[in-house]
């Protein structure tokens, strides 16, 4: 499930981020949130805490650069973002190495799989293959989920860097089903397990009737540049044979040097 649009807090708007003109910038591309088709002018000032007059005419620059676009009244992320976000050399890599075998697995457990990356405290989805069957509320590209109650996060967790479990302990984790693990000590404790078994299980802790299963990918180094994941209802979920499927997958990238 996707972490909800950009709120800021009382004073963001107002402090050193709207001081220059790159940060007014940076608190309006930030207003979009996952679920943001569109926003006005009177919802981007009152987001970003910057005046509408400020706002519109930065937005009238933006728009000049197809970073905005406009949907009737209202704005809308423009096109040019998404292609240069699409050039970022360690996603773009990553994505066209992975996605052949992401169809490959989709075809044969006709589930939904998911490629994230660490991004900050956050799990970043930078691929997904699924069909028409599969609902789309779950995840979406360039979706994020929180850490601590995702297969993909605790993998990325029980093998990224030694402060990371910590710092995701020591903020708050929210209950997003009355499944969630928020205890930082059984978070330790399920984290130290998948460090031990090589993957990740999690049974509706971040929606319910969904269960997801995630393997750590490695480019040679001791920390996971990614996870790579498959998500089914309870109903039908079969998780030894996802493993199986998963486990397999990766040794074929790694076999066919996909993996660098």
């Amino acid at each position: 499930m996707l972490t909800s649009g950009h709120e800021l807090e009382p004073d963001e708007g107002s402090a050193d981020a709207s001081n220059s003109v790159i940060g007014k910038v940076r608190l309006i591309i930030d207003a979009f949130g996952p679920d943001d088709d569109s926003l006005s002018l009177s919802e981007l000032s009152r987001r970003t805490g910057i005046s509408k007059a400020s706002v519109h005419r930065l937005a009238r620059e933006l728009l000049d650069w197809g970073v905005l676009e406009r949907n009737e009244f209202e704005y809308q992320l423009g096109i040019h973002l998404y292609e240069i976000g699409s050039r970022v050399p360690r996603i773009r890599v990553l994505r066209d190495n992975v996605r052949p075998f992401m169809a490959d697995l989709h075809s044969a457990t006709h589930e939904t799989v998911h490629l994230a990356v660490l991004a900050g405290l956050e799990v970043l989805f930078v691929e997904r293959a699924n069909g028409y069957r599969q609902s789309p509320r779950q995840s979406r590209f360039a979706g994020r989920t929180h850490l601590h109650c995702s297969a993909t996060g605790t993998v990325l967790m029980a093998f990224g860097s030694d402060e990371l479990l910590d710092q995701v302990a020591h903020r708050a984790m929210p209950r997003m089903t009355r499944f969630t693990i928020t205890s930082p000590r059984t978070l330790a404790g399920q984290v130290e397990q998948v460090r031990q078994d090589g993957f990740a299980i999690e049974r509706e802790e971040t929606a319910l009737g969904y269960m997801s299963i995630a393997v750590p990918l490695f480019t040679g180094e001791a920390t996971a540049v990614g996870a790579l994941s498959i998500t089914a209802p309870t109903y039908r979920a079969d998780a030894n044979r996802y493993l199986k499927a998963l486990q397999t997958a990766r040794q074929q990238m790694t076999a066919v040097g996909a993996l660098i």
